[in-house]
């Protein structure tokens, strides 16, 4: 469906019901919209009784529930794993397609682009490892590297892998992609893969200068069978070095997949009308560890009382306006958090009417997440009790960096960055005042950072610890590879953090 079959399905949805034939319409996911015409076409049918209908779709919010209830529903699920994912690949292949004009690279490049697909499904595995969200790689994507490449061999013999990489990284598979760091990944995947030193380089005996990735080599044949030998001797699990994961990479995988099973079957315990509807008895029940934590963090703290000015603008230290605006900002956040947690008890004990408000905050917090209205002015953890533990933690320790901030030894002190809300306009900060200090432009500057002791070409340089690497371990020399029962994330040790002069070389 889509693309203007609309009226084309209506038309052969009633010569299909008449002469009492089958009929399949797929994707309907795409036109969730149009899904009402269907439906009252459907009561109008007076069909015959071999007359089927079939339809597909993909998970969708906005699918139409009568329709979903007056259909007999099967499901299917994709057998996960980059073995399963090649096969199904070159079963959708006919051994034509593999062979045409007996092209060996041609045959090389389609297996390239079968395992970048594969690759590029199954990293969704290891998120945020593998990628940082799920991207919606389809079946579509590996059509049209199908027909790009195709292409590319139906012309001359002297073509550039730039354009191969060009198309892919822009329009088919990169243009699902909206994050700097997972475009890098898939760039590094199409200049790993398609390449003339993998694909197209035979030496004078007719064998491969480069070996494949993973230590594969490719047959020296157009033959689909002998493509399909080289899939069924991959093993059943994958290995993470076929995607370039740590070792260890399995480890951090089960740990977020036991934490959201665990968050989910506490979903499930609780009433599904919990949240829809104002129980004291469930709200009491249920609600009282957030309430009663929240009560303990700030037993010994006068944050929720504390009154804080906002900060005036000041032509004064960069870092000093940054530290106090970071201040006004998380007693803020805190008295905000506590005003919304009072209203609630105020709810839950009778003392005050229920208010839309108080409704959205409760069903949140049924449900384990982190209500919008917190996450929208500090974008903490999703679990809200790690975010009440969080923001107290921080909002206590800009205290302690206001007090070193205004005695002008905060930069001569150890200072760690997870204490911060925002650690990032911290180094900005730090950023601006060396340009002033060196009366020099922002933009002249580079960030450097020395596990070596101090940077000498540093006029302003902090001491920075509790530092976390993830997918490696460094000792302050060297990286090296994680093993397969190493920590999923190890300690980094404390370094010091400067902006430099750039070198420039015209």
């Amino acid at each position: 469906m889509g693309q203007g079959q609309a009226d084309l399905a209506i038309q052969t949805l009633r010569e299909c019901a008449q002469n009492g034939e089958w009929l399949c319409l797929k994707n309907l996911h795409l036109v969730t919209s149009w899904l009402p015409v269907l439906e009252k076409e459907l009561n109008t049918l007076h069909p015959q009784p071999n007359f089927r209908l079939w339809l597909t779709t993909e998970v969708h919010p906005k699918f139409t529930p009568i329709l979903l209830q007056s259909s007999l529903k099967i499901t299917y699920e994709a057998p996960p794993g980059l073995k399963k994912n090649l096969l199904r690949t070159y079963e959708s292949w006919t051994p034509e397609q593999i062979n045409k004009k007996g092209n060996l690279s041609r045959a090389h490049s389609l297996f390239c682009l079968a395992w970048f697909h594969a690759v590029c499904q199954e990293r969704r595995n290891y998120i945020p490892q593998g990628w940082t969200k799920f991207y919606e790689f389809s079946l579509s994507d590996l059509r049209a590297g199908f027909d790009i490449i195709d292409g590319l061999f139906e012309g001359s013999k002297d073509f550039q892998w730039e354009f191969v990489h060009g198309l892919f990284e822009n329009a088919i598979y990169g243009g699902r992609v909206d994050n700097y760091f997972d475009m890098r990944v898939l760039r590094s995947y199409l200049e790993q893969l398609f390449n003339s030193r993998i694909i197209g380089s035979l030496n004078t005996r007719g064998k491969k200068m480069s070996t494949f990735p993973c230590s594969i080599s490719l047959p020296n044949s157009c033959s689909i069978l002998d493509y399909r030998h080289i899939i069924e001797s991959l093993p059943e699990d994958d290995k993470p070095d076929f995607f370039g994961l740590p070792a260890n990479i399995a480890r951090s995988s089960q740990r977020i997949i036991s934490s959201q099973v665990i968050s989910q079957l506490r979903i499930l315990s609780r009433s599904v009308t919990a949240g829809s509807k104002f129980d004291r008895e469930i709200w009491s029940t249920e609600l009282s560890p957030v309430l009663n934590l929240w009560k303990k963090l700030n037993q010994n703290s006068n944050l929720i009382h504390q009154k804080v000015s906002p900060p005036a603008e000041q032509q004064g230290s960069p870092i000093l306006s940054f530290i106090t605006l970071e201040q006004f900002n998380a007693i803020r956040l805190v008295q905000s958090v506590h005003q919304s947690l009072a209203s609630l008890s105020k709810v839950i004990r009778g003392t005050s009417l229920l208010s839309s408000e108080v409704q959205k905050l409760a069903s949140a917090l049924l449900n384990q997440k982190c209500p919008a209205t917190w996450q929208s002015k500090w974008e903490g953890p999703e679990d809200p009790l790690q975010y009440l533990r969080s923001l107290v933690a921080r909002a206590l320790a800009i205290q302690n960096w206001v007090e070193k901030a205004e005695k002008q030894k905060l930069l001569s002190d150890t200072l760690d960055l997870s204490e911060l809300f925002h650690p990032d306009t911290f180094l900005n900060a730090l950023r601006q005042e060396t340009a002033r200090v060196m009366r020099c432009s922002v933009d002249s500057l580079k960030f450097t950072a020395s596990w070596k002791g101090r940077i000498q070409e540093g006029k302003l340089q902090v001491k920075i610890s509790g530092l976390q690497l993830e997918g490696c371990r460094f000792d302050g020399n060297r990286l090296s590879e994680n093993l397969h029962d190493s920590p999923s994330v190890s300690s980094v040790l404390p370094c010091f953090m400067a902006w430099i002069p750039q070198v420039l070389n015209y």
